[in-house]
């Protein structure tokens, strides 16, 4: 009688390995969504030693010299961190500094007293640049997936939080020129003359014209997008506004400072 063994046919390591790639693949799946990203990023916001300013500082300065640095900086990101927007709220929070220096400025420049710089503070940071960037970012991130997207690979869609970036991003020119810049040439701007009429509205068209073109810069960085030149269009409007102000006399800045003080009353 021989001594043989019964062996029990081992299991497939292709099966195994199946299995251990999808739960994988599910895990970093997981660790993507829009969610994940979001809970990181909102746990970062107060970390500032975890924050690299000296890059936010780049990106800002870029944002004037080649903007088309900062994005090509972000294509980057995609391919070592695979998302495209921003994982580090380093430029939110300086954008926010800027914000309190400029609405300081705007306070004093239009004699508003403490309370009221601290209701403006509130308006510029949390409605004017965070709510209204929300809103924005919300309507040009589905405008993108629903129109713009050309049926790209699984997961090649327009992350909402990159559309935030993209506002922010085009936001802060913006703030300077307008926040600023305009503010030591608020006397001239905002007399009767013609001159100071001339000066802050084309302030005015730069600034806008400049949101428009970072904003298409934004887009049309991401590959699987088409007709994004359609997003700077709406320049058109803006220099047909431009020159029906001139010939009617409407002063922007004028009524921006107006508008600051009827909100802190």
């Amino acid at each position: 009688m021989s001594n043989y063994t019964r062996m029990s046919p081992p299991s497939s390591p292709t099966a195994s390995t199946f299995r251990n790639g999808d739960a994988a693949q599910n895990k970093q799946e997981a660790r993507l969504t829009a969610t994940a990203k979001r809970h990181k990023y909102l746990r970062r916001i107060f970390k500032f030693k975890q924050m690299d300013f000296e890059y936010a500082v780049w990106q800002m300065i870029y944002l004037f010299i080649s903007p088309q640095k900062v994005y090509r900086n972000f294509q980057y990101r995609k391919y070592t961190k695979d998302q495209w927007a921003r994982d580090d709220p380093a430029f939110l929070v300086l954008l926010s500094f800027w914000l309190v220096v400029s609405s300081i400025g705007f306070s004093f420049t239009l004699g508003i007293h403490f309370t009221g710089f601290l209701k403006l503070i509130l308006w510029v940071v949390f409605v004017d640049c965070i709510g209204v960037g929300l809103l924005i970012a919300t309507v040009f991130w589905f405008f993108a997936n629903k129109y713009m997207i050309l049926a790209p690979p699984r997961g090649q869609d327009v992350e909402w939080g990159y559309a935030f970036d993209v506002h922010l991003n085009a936001f802060f020119p913006l703030l300077m020129i307008l926040h600023l810049f305009q503010l030591v040439f608020l006397g001239l701007i905002n007399g009767d003359g013609y001159v100071g009429l001339l000066f802050g509205n084309t302030l005015w068209l730069v600034a806008l014209s400049y949101y428009i073109y970072i904003t298409f810069l934004g887009y049309s960085a991401l590959p699987y997008l088409k007709n994004t030149r359609n997003l700077l269009f709406p320049c058109i409007a803006v220099i047909l506004v431009y020159v029906l102000s001139l010939i009617f006399h409407w002063n922007f800045s004028k009524g921006l400072c107006n508008f600051y003080k009827f909100r802190v009353m």
